[in-house]
């Protein structure tokens, strides 16, 4: 197993901002509202922690348009371009941003219908923090549904992950994903996690090559 090396917590120049953007997520993105659904997701307030640009919020509130959504980012570079993606994908009256620490939510307990985030753990250095946080503001019988990438077994496996998804990316979008497999918590890692804050460590599961998915209702 590759040794967890961490990278940068926060993405917060322009220039990182845009070239996440202008990377292509729309399968991965779609995936994960898909499986949202499935996982009997329909409206509600909702938390998406780590934002980002905001791209998925963007795609529930489009296709649950009884959906509140609060998405959060530390990155004040992320949440400038995400303002622009919510006018252009027309739902700004849906989601709302905040510019928020994920470890320190100023949130009060048992707020959220649903707590969601896409790729925010392996940003973290104790992504226990995060988790416990997103627990204690879901409300009881809430669902938390968080997805991120695990980190590969060997160096070859990493490389051919690389390789594989970002082969016709930029050196530097290559780069990043390459960081993000290298930071990222092995599939036993974050089930540890799990079931430190009580939660079967079987509500994670692999979901593809390289993404682990959580998905628990929190109890009543």
């Amino acid at each position: 197993m590759l040794t967890r090396v961490l990278e940068p917590e926060v993405m917060d120049t322009h220039e990182e901002a845009l070239e996440y953007d202008a990377m292509d997520h729309s399968a991965v993105n779609q995936r994960f509202v898909d499986d949202l659904a499935l996982a009997q997701f329909a409206a509600g307030d909702v938390l998406d922690i780590g934002t980002g640009t905001a791209q998925i919020p963007i795609l529930i509130a489009q296709r649950f348009p009884a959906a509140r959504i609060m998405a959060i980012d530390m990155s004040v570079q992320m949440l400038e371009l995400a303002r622009y993606n919510l006018e252009v994908g027309r739902v700004v009256r849906q989601v709302q941003l905040a510019h928020v620490d994920a470890k320190r939510l100023p949130y009060s307990a048992s707020m959220f219908d649903w707590v969601i985030s896409n790729s925010i753990i392996h940003h973290l250095p104790d992504p226990s923090l995060c988790l416990r946080e997103a627990v204690r503001v879901c409300r009881p019988s809430g669902s938390l549904f968080f997805r991120d990438l695990f980190r590969p077994n060997s160096l070859e496996e990493l490389n051919h992950l690389v390789e594989t998804y970002t082969g016709g990316e930029s050196a530097r979008a290559q780069q990043l994903f390459r960081d993000s497999l290298h930071a990222a918590l092995s599939l036993s890692e974050i089930r540890q996690l799990v079931a430190e804050l009580g939660f079967d460590e079987r509500s994670v599961e692999a979901t593809s090559d390289r993404h682990w998915t959580w998905c628990a209702r929190k109890p009543a």
